[in-house]
This record gives structure tokens, C-alpha cells and sequence, in this order.
């Protein structure tokens, strides 16, 4: 940072040898706490460095976007992996000097914010983060966020001390990494006007102002009221917010109408005013200087920072706030007021007590006030310049591992959130529909058990790892395990697959491979469900519908038989007549692999043609468990020739098309791409990587998983993260707009491989 004048002889500040600084995070006007501080912080910066080139990177959230000003040159939609690439790419084109990420977990997508860290990997510059939330006991994934972004970021900045002791106490951070940098706050205009000009004239003021939710509190200081009114009538209580967007879009207004409710109940309703809306700094500065005391009764002790409590501490006014940690930093040495958690009778008491002692009440806020100076918007912005400036430097002397260019293929990206919510579009009370047009199911199409027993897999599977709320998956798991349960018709002792809308079968037994998928859902039931019912249930249909498969004659059918065998053993290992089925099933894959296989042609068959991983992946599974070589080789050998005649030019995944598929000593099919081809290359290289341990099987994995997120030779995501549905395939020209069960569920089953890829299995 460099001082000198300009031609009129003004002081001017410079940036010295940083030109070019991007802001990450939330921008108005957007309508969050973050959004503000990004704003008035690059808006400080760029005021107090006139020379410095600077912008702004932006979170969306779902729903419509926001009309930003010029300074937002980039926008993200927080759940969409590729988004997070493409700014990667944007602001290494761009040179930026260092990027200023404000971080709090929720503003980023993927689990626990997780996507942040795909784009910040990327980047060949260094990254100075913001931390407006550190945990005291964050669960593993919100720990593993945190520790990569401690890790690859330059320089850390926090805004209490507090915030500092526990990156070190939890994170294992250094202090030479962190730089502590007060929230900044704006300037404030005379308190006797505003009171005028606010028609508060005469009346003494009590404010809460910052987005409105049920952690912060409010109700109890609408039930300290009556004593405090009591005391003192003139008393004015004004909350000051919209209803934080997140709360309204899940909840409306329910918790801000409680309020009122409560007020009225109390006979409070005239000395309190309620102010539904988002205010700007200079209105926020009005109702800040008309205040006489500032409350944040909030109920979160881990808090570790507040706009809300800097502003009115800097406002220098008298403060009370429950002992969220922030506030016990800031409050320290009487600057302020701490009264205990949920309790009205103790704020009252303070509140009367302000009230009636004006020299004690104005000693609080000149205490408090004594810290504006260094909180102000233009020293903010010098030290976080100055924090800039560090990183740049420190970034040249060691640079981080050289940048190389990477193609689409071989760059990871986050793994999205899990989201059922296309699937339940899809379910209905009998079970899942095959068919969408564009989204919307399709009726005409009816339902099949080769798709209720996909869905049935994909439930065991979050059930297994306790990754979407229990009632939920249970719901949908009975629905599908009873759609399957039905379909098995005890006269054929086959499973039916299609049903029309109308629920009328259309045939007395399905094809071979549904007998396979059903009977291997009903494996996994047996094996990983949590329900005993369910596990009762899935055992009966097991031992009814296994007879039939010693006569199956596809090689599919058999895979997925074994496969379920293999998920039934899990639980009941031992079965001497099931492990004989296993036996039987898995040599007479292997024989068909050694009678077709040749030196150029490693498969099973004489063409190549759908669910071909599946074959692979079943003689790799067997062989572990039976401990069988020469199956795991057989496995992995088919499975390393499919991998390489599916590996695009660009070193994309490209799946044999369904259009022709792939004859012995002909030319692949390139097009139509599906999703369940990509499906069976996550499980089987999963599998392979499970029973050799050799991690290039996950780089395969990933690189196959990525097909779904638009690392094909189209750059086309398959997965539609706005409805948590699938496109169901890739033509030469574009996706397939229709989101069926098939694609959605196999995009479903490939995430949930993919997110406990390094769970043990048993």
C-alpha cells in the first residue's frame, strides 16, 4: 500500500503491487447479512483505493436472480457444480491478484458448502477468507470444509478473538495465518434529528434490527414489555427486518406473526412497531441514532459474529445482548450489557435499569463508541488491504504446486446434495412411474419393477448411510418394496415388470433381467434395511422368488442375482443353499467370459450392448467374497477394456450407444449416451477399487460420475440440480429434456456410490 497525491495535491492511497482484487460471497440486493458485508466491504475498498480494479463474484440461491450493479461481474448458482469451474477459469483468465472469500457455510452448495472448495482449488492466485462463522464443534463434514479452506487459503481473517482461539483449538491454525479485522461499520447521523424525522420524538427507543428468525430471540423482550411500560409508558420497541428469505420460503411468516400475536396478548401492541422490511445502511443509520438502547436477546451461544452488534456498539450506543460469544467479546470491560439466555425478567431489569439512569446508560455507549474509530469502513478497508497486500507476498515467496491445465475429464468437481425431490414427483401411491415428459410424469406409461426395484436399491442405499431424514426414505422404501412384493406372482414364481396406470399387469412374468434387479433389491433389504418388517418381508420374497434363477439364461439376470446374493449374505452368511446358487451363477459367468474372450475382445458376449459393467462388477464382487482370483481377474480385465473403448478422444466418458450398441469387430455406437451406462461404470469400478485397493479405479469412478455433471463430449450436464431429476440420455446434438425414472434413479445410485466411496464395506 502506497500513499502519494494526485494532481490537485490530494492524499491519495494506492494498492501497491496489487492491481486487481475479486470479491466472493453474497451481494445486494440480495437480502442477507453476508450480501451487506460483501457490499459495503468492496465498496469501502474500492472508495479507498481508487486505482485498484475491483469486483465481485456472486452467490444465488434457488429461485430468481438479482438486478446486481456493475462492480458483480460473475454470477454462481450455488448448487451447480459446473458454476464453480467456470469462475475457477474466469478469474485465473482474468489475473486477479488475490480473492476475498467470505465464507459461512450455507451461501455455497454441496454439503456443508463443500462446492466453495471446487472452485478454490483451482485458483492460481492467493485467497484471503473471511470467516463469518467458526464452530466450536462442527460435525466431520463441516470440520473437513473448514480445514481444506484454513489450508489453502493465504491469509484468514477473523473478527474476534474469540474467533481466532478456536481456529486454533479446532483447526490447528497458526496465528501467523490470521489477522484479526473488526466488522466494519458505517457512519451515523445525529441522534436528535432521526428521532424527529422517525416521529420518535419524546419517546425513549428500544431496538432489534437484522433479518428476523426464530434464533434471534425477539419474543423475550416482547415479554419483558409489560414491566418495562410499566415503568417507563413512553417506551418504544422497534424491530427492524425482513423475515430472513430462507425462513419465509420454508416457514412464511409464521414465527414474525407470533410475535405480533404475543404482543397483543401481552397488551404491548402500542409500544411496539414492526418494520417488515430489508433496510439499507443509511436507513439503518437513522433508526440506530434515534435508539436509546440496542438489544440482541439472540439464542445461538456459538455465535461468533454480528453485524448487528458491531453496528450498534460502533453507533455507540448502550447495548444488552445474551452471551453468544461475540457479544461477550465486544461487551467486554462495560461496553455493554449480558443478561442470560431466555430470560425476559433479567432483560426488563436492565432495560428499566438504562431507562432510569441516562448518566450510566450514556457511559455504556461512550465505552462502547470509544472503538468506532478503528471500526469505521475506511480502516476496515486499509487493514484488509493490508491483509491482501500479506498474502500476495507471502504467495510469491512460495508459490503453490504449479497450475496445469486440466481437461474437463480430470478435474474433480464437488459432489452435489442429495435431492429426492424429482424422484417423489415421480412416486405415487402405488410406486414410481417409468416415464416424464420434460418433468412431469407420465401416466400413459404406467409403472415397471425394473424402476421400483432401482428406487428400492437407492432407498436401502441412504437408509445404509443415514443421509436424508428417516421417515422420508422409509416412506419411499415401503412404497417400492411393496410395489415389488406385488409384482412377484406365486403361480410362475417370476416377478411381473409392467403395470399400466390403471394397475393391471400386462404380463404373468417380466423379463429375465427384472427377475435379477428384483431379486437383488430384495438382497440389499435383507442385507442393510433398518426395519424389521421390511427385512422380514424382503427375506420372504428372496427365498420365493430364487428358484426361478438357476433357470435364467441371461447373463444380466445373473449379474444382478448375484449381486443380490451377495447383499443377502451380508446378513446371513452361512446359507448353504444360497451360497451353492452363488457358486453355481458366478462359474457359469465366468465360463461365458472364457469361452467368448480373446486377446482384442475381453468380454462375455459377442456384442457389447446395455448394463455391460454389470457383468464385470458381479465377478468382481463374487470373487472377493469367495475368494476366487482368477473371478476378480476376469472383472477387472472386462472391465478395463470397456473402460478404454468408452473413453472419448477428449478423455471423456463416452457409454456405448443405445443405437446400434458394439458387435465383435465392429464400430461403437457413439450415440444415444444413458445415464445407467454411467450408472454401472460408478459401481463396478467401485468394486474394483474395494477388492484390489488400487485407487486408479476411483479416478475411473469420478471420471464416469462426472458424465453426469457435463464432463461429455458435449459439455452437457445430464443431471438437473434445480429439480434433482435426470435427463434421460445424450443424443449427438443435446440432452434428452425428459427426466424418467430410469436416468434419475441411476444418477441417484451413482451419487450415493460416489459419496461413500470410502465407507468400508463389510
Amino acid at each position: 500500500m502506497c500513499v502519494d497525491s494526485d494532481s490537485t495535491g490530494r492524499r491519495r492511497i494506492t494498492a501497491g503491487p496489487i492491481q486487481r482484487v475479486a470479491f466472493l460471497g453474497n451481494y445486494l440486493p440480495r437480502q442477507c447479512g453476508i450480501a451487506t458485508f460483501t457490499t459495503d466491504l468492496s465498496t469501502a475498498i474500492a472508495t479507498e483505493f481508487p486505482t485498484l480494479d475491483s469486483f465481485v463474484l456472486a452467490m444465488n440461491d434457488s429461485g430468481p436472480g438479482h438486478a446486481y450493479p456493475p462492480r458483480v461481474r460473475f454470477e454462481l448458482a450455488a448448487e451447480d457444480p459446473q458454476a464453480y469451474l467456470r469462475a475457477a477459469d474466469f478469474l485465473n483468465v482474468n489475473t486477479v491478484d488475490v480473492v476475498s472469500v467470505q465464507h459461512e457455510y450455507g451461501i455455497f452448495g454441496g454439503e456443508s458448502g463443500s462446492h466453495a472448495l471446487t472452485l478454490l482449488r483451482e485458483l492460481r492466485m492467493p485467497i484471503v477468507s473471511t470467516l463469518h462463522t467458526i464452530l466450536s464443534n462442527p460435525n466431520a463434514q463441516q470440520h473437513q470444509v473448514m480445514q481444506e479452506l484454513t489450508e489453502i487459503s493465504e491469509r484468514l481473517v477473523v473478527m474476534s478473538t474469540e474467533g481466532a482461539a478456536l481456529l486454533g483449538s479446532v483447526h490447528g491454525v497458526s496465528e501467523s495465518v490470521i489477522d484479526f479485522v473488526p466488522h466494519g461499520i458505517p457512519s451515523l447521523p445525529a441522534a436528535g434529528l432521526s428521532k424527529d424525522r422517525l416521529g420518535l420524538e419524546g419517546r425513549s427507543v428500544m431496538l432489534t434490527f437484522g433479518l428476523i428468525s426464530p434464533d434471534k430471540g425477539i419474543e423475550y423482550v416482547i415479554q419483558a414489555l409489560p414491566a418495562i411500560v410499566k415503568r417507563h409508558p413512553d417506551v418504544m420497541y422497534i424491530v427492524l427486518g425482513a423475515t430472513h428469505p430462507h425462513v419465509r420460503a420454508e416457514h412464511g411468516e409464521s414465527y414474525r406473526l407470533s410475535l405480533e400475536i404475543l404482543a397483543r396478548e401481552l397488551g404491548v401492541d402500542e409500544n411496539i412497531i414492526f418494520h417488515n422490511r430489508f433496510v439499507a445502511d443509511r436507513e439503518l443509520a437513522e433508526f440506530l441514532a434515534a435508539a436509546d438502547i440496542c438489544i440482541t436477546p439472540y439464542l445461538q451461544p456459538s455465535q461468533i459474529t454480528s453485524g448487528a452488534l458491531a453496528y450498534a456498539v460502533g453507533a455507540g450506543k448502550a447495548v444488552i445482548a445474551t452471551p453468544y460469544r461475540y457479544a461477550t467479546e465486544m461487551l467486554a470491560d462495560d461496553r455493554g450489557i449480558i443478561v442470560p439466555m431466555r430470560d425476559a425478567g433479567a432483560i426488563a431489569d436492565q432495560v428499566i435499569g438504562l431507562l432510569d439512569d441516562d448518566e450510566r446508560r450514556l457511559g455504556l455507549g461512550a465505552r462502547a463508541g470509544a472503538v468506532a474509530d478503528d471500526m469505521r469502513w475506511p480502516a476496515v478497508a486499509r487493514r484488509y488491504m493490508d491483509s491482501f497486500t500479506l498474502a500476495h507476498t507471502q504467495h510469491a515467496e512460495r508459490k503453490r504446486t504449479a497450475f496445469v491445465a486440466k481437461t474437463l475429464a480430470e478435474r474433480p468437481l464437488g459432489l452435489p446434495d442429495l435431492n429426492l425431490e424429482h424422484l417423489r414427483v415421480l412416486t405415487d401411491d402405488t410406486g414410481v412411474l417409468q416415464h416424464a415428459r420434460y418433468t412431469v410424469p407420465r401416466y400413459d406409461a404406467g409403472y415397471c419393477v425394473d424402476d421400483n426395484a432401482r428406487a428400492l436399491l437407492a432407498m436401502t442405499f441412504i437408509e445404509d448411510t443415514g443421509s436424508a431424514e428417516r421417515s422420508e426414505v422409509r416412506g419411499l422404501s415401503s412404497r417400492y418394496l411393496a410395489f415389488v412384493g406385488h409384482s412377484f406372482n406365486e403361480d410362475t414364481g417370476r416377478f411381473r415388470n409392467f403395470m399400466s396406470y390403471t394397475r393391471e399387469w400386462s404380463e404373468a412374468s417380466g423379463s429375465e433381467d427384472s427377475h435379477g434387479r428384483a431379486l437383488w433389491a430384495l438382497g440389499r433389504v435383507v442385507g442393510r434395511a433398518r426395519d424389521p418388517g421390511a427385512r422380514s418381508l424382503g427375506a420372504d420374497l428372496f427365498h420365493l422368488a430364487l428358484p426361478a434363477t438357476s433357470a435364467l439364461t441371461s447373463p444380466r439376470a445373473w449379474a444382478y442375482a448375484l449381486l443380490g446374493i451377495d447383499e443377502y449374505l451380508r446378513a446371513f452368511a452361512g446359507d448353504r443353499e444360497v451360497e451353492a446358487l452363488r457358486k453355481a451363477l458366478a462359474e457359469r459367468l465366468l465360463l461365458m467370459y472364457e469361452k467368448v474372450s480373446g486377446h482384442d475382445w475381453p468380454w462375455f458376449e459377442e456384442s457389447a450392448t446395455y448394463c455391460n459393467a454389470r457383468l464385470s462388477q458381479a465377478l468382481i464382487v463374487s470373487g472377493k467374497r469367495m475368494g476366487n482370483q482368477k473371478m476378480i481377474a476376469a472383472g477387472t480385465t472386462s472391465l478395463t477394456w470397456l473402460l478404454d473403448i468408452q473413453r472419448s478422444t477428449l478423455g471423456n466418458l463416452a457409454p456405448i450407444g443405445s443405437n446400434g450398441f458394439l458387435e465383435r469387430g465392429g464400430t461403437t455406437a457413439t450415440f444415444d449416451q444413458q445415464p445407467v451406462e454411467a450408472c454401472t461404470i460408478v459401481s463396478a469400478c467401485l468394486a474394483a477399487y474395494r477388492a484390489t485397493r488400487d485407487p486408479h479405479w476411483t479416478k475411473h469412478a469420478r471420471r464416469a460420475f462426472n458424465w453426469f455433471l457435463g464432463q461429455n463430449d458435449l459439455h452437457i450436464p445430464l443431471y438437473d440440480a434445480t429439480t434433482g431429476g435426470c435427463r434421460d440420455g445424450l443424443h449427438a446434438d443435446r440432452a434428452n429434456e425428459n427426466q424418467g425414472a430410469e436416468s434419475t434413479v441411476s444418477f441417484l445410485l451413482a451419487l450415493l456410490e460416489m459419496r461413500s466411496a470410502d465407507r468400508p464395506e463389510a
